[in-house]
């Protein structure tokens, strides 16, 4: 499928192969994102923040499952939250108007909407600057599923699809949060274990995924690597652990959920999650931008 140059235009730039590997500059960088991390989120430094976030979720109960509820308003949802543990909503993400659509609406209405998939060992290069993607039409991006020739499908992941956003009524439980961003591909996808210390709701509108999820007090335990302050990866495989060479994440408390079509998770503030696609599948997710509700009753001294 041709793709249109002006349309691929609006995606926003990649980071630079040369600026990636300029250690000044991406140092330079990371401290002014830093700053501009915490000032949004009203903290002295996020590192603070994800310290008390860890002070505070070591006092909770650990979790075998994640709590299911049908739905609940803002203030019910709130009051919640502010325990920091995660739970579902299994009675909101299906009235939307997208997810009552399907898989043929991508092409027939919106093929030639520039995305950005992510290709080749996207899972070992998760959190690396000059990771391998390819700009593309929607379109393009499902002939391209459909071949079939790849050992790993390519993902469309974190994109800003406003077009498929007008199709969705997010709920008001934040006062703050960053655009919605999308996640398309076909079973086998996955995202790796990370940690964001931003509050996340994470709807899913098409098809299911299989999320695991550990307590942010429990990083010690998943040799973590920061992307940034405010994102950190860890290279254990939550689904089937190699405790060989991780041992130390047999102490790790690892929950599975299993999120349907139509199902929304909060995901809170430092909880670690990897995200595994089981069928072709559409998401979307929002991350508040302000201080993370379990800190919102005791801040434990990081507040700005």
């Amino acid at each position: 499928m041709e793709q249109n140059a002006a349309d691929l235009a609006r995606l926003p730039p990649r980071v630079l192969e040369a600026e990636a590997r300029a250690p000044e500059l991406a140092a330079e960088r990371q401290q002014a994102r830093a700053q501009r991390d915490a000032a949004v989120r009203g903290v002295t430094s996020v590192a603070a923040m994800r310290s008390a976030i860890q002070q505070a979720t070591s006092a909770l109960p650990l979790i075998a499952s994640v709590p299911r509820y049908r739905s609940m308003d803002a203030a019910q949802f709130r009051a919640l939250a502010t325990q920091g543990q995660p739970f579902m909503l299994t009675e909101l993400v299906g009235r939307w108007p997208l997810s009552q659509m399907d898989i043929d609406v991508l092409r027939q209405q919106y093929s030639q909407m520039p995305v950005r998939a992510r290709v080749g060992d996207y899972i070992n290069t998760a959190f690396a600057p000059d990771r391998a993607m390819l700009d593309m039409t929607m379109g393009a991006y499902l002939d391209l599923i459909a071949a079939g020739a790849y050992a790993l499908p390519p993902y469309l992941g974190n994109l800003e699809l406003r077009e498929l956003n007008r199709l969705c009524h997010w709920p008001t439980y934040f006062d703050k949060m960053g655009p919605p961003r999308f996640w398309i591909g076909p079973a086998g996808t996955i995202t790796p274990l990370h940690a964001d210390y931003d509050d996340n709701i994470f709807a899913q509108i098409w098809g299911r995924k299989r999320i695991m999820l550990a307590p942010p007090h429990h990083e010690p335990y998943l040799y973590v690597k920061p992307a940034n302050e405010i994102l950190i990866g860890s290279p254990v495989d939550a689904e089937a652990p190699d405790y060989q060479r991780y041992p130390l994440a047999q102490q790790a408390s690892l929950i599975e959920c299993i999120v349907e079509a139509g199902q929304l998770l909060y995901i809170p503030a430092g909880w670690y999650h990897q995200v595994h696609a089981l069928d072709f599948s559409l998401s979307a997710n929002r991350w508040a931008r302000a201080l993370p509700l379990v800190l919102s009753h005791n801040d434990l001294g990081v507040r700005a």
